[in-house]
């Protein structure tokens, strides 16, 4: 008999001091974070081209970052969805996903620019979305695609952190995006990427 853990589990334990600290102004953001702009002394680009790439750039997307702010002032992370392996194969033959389920696993880059250390379970603060809007937790799995979201993530201010975060979802749904908030899901803000 296998078990599971779902990161669900430790979320709701949290979920009695995490939202007396919630404020309510909740947002869900797809925002990239705008690409450093190197000075090339090029001709400016006319208006209406501007504007078109503004808005292809108004869905974060596999390889875009999101800035976040979590509860505590100085809390702010660069979060990026880096890659994405659907129908990933599990890492041992301990642990697989239910029969007609499957594995997606996304790799998360979780940078720390705020002014404080952060401490986090990044599991907790993830989730998947499916085309009719599903929501799929976290699995405990790892897969051979590397290595996994540590369980706890301790950030200095200027220090980053890399790893998959597995999610189980059926073999039919098909994934249409993944979220990512701080303070395991709790902060007023959630970084979301579409995923095709």
């Amino acid at each position: 008999m296998r078990f599971r853990i779902h990161a669900a589990i430790v979320a709701a334990l949290l979920a009695c001091t995490a939202t007396a600290c919630a404020g309510t102004d909740e947002e869900v953001t797809t925002k990239p974070k705008a690409p450093a702009a190197a000075d090339t002394g090029a001709e400016k680009k006319d208006d209406g081209a501007k504007a078109e790439a503004a808005k292809k750039q108004q869905d974060a997307k596999v390889g875009d970052t999101i800035a976040l702010k979590g509860l505590e002032a100085g809390h702010e992370l660069d979060v990026t969805v880096v890659k994405v392996v659907d129908n990933a194969k599990p890492a041992d033959e301990f642990f697989a996903p239910e029969d007609g389920n499957r594995w997606l696993g996304v790799q998360f880059q979780l940078v720390n620019t705020g002014s404080k250390a952060y401490s986090d379970a990044p599991m907790n603060g993830a989730k998947l979305v499916d085309d009719q809007g599903q929501q799929f937790q976290v699995v405990l799995g790892d897969i051979s695609a590397g290595p996994s979201m540590q369980a706890d993530v301790n950030l200095k201010p200027g220090s980053k952190a890399l790893g998959w975060i597995t999610f189980e979802l059926p073999k039919k749904s098909k994934a249409a995006t993944v979220q990512f908030g701080m303070d395991s899901g709790f902060s007023d803000q959630t970084g979301e990427w579409k995923l095709s």
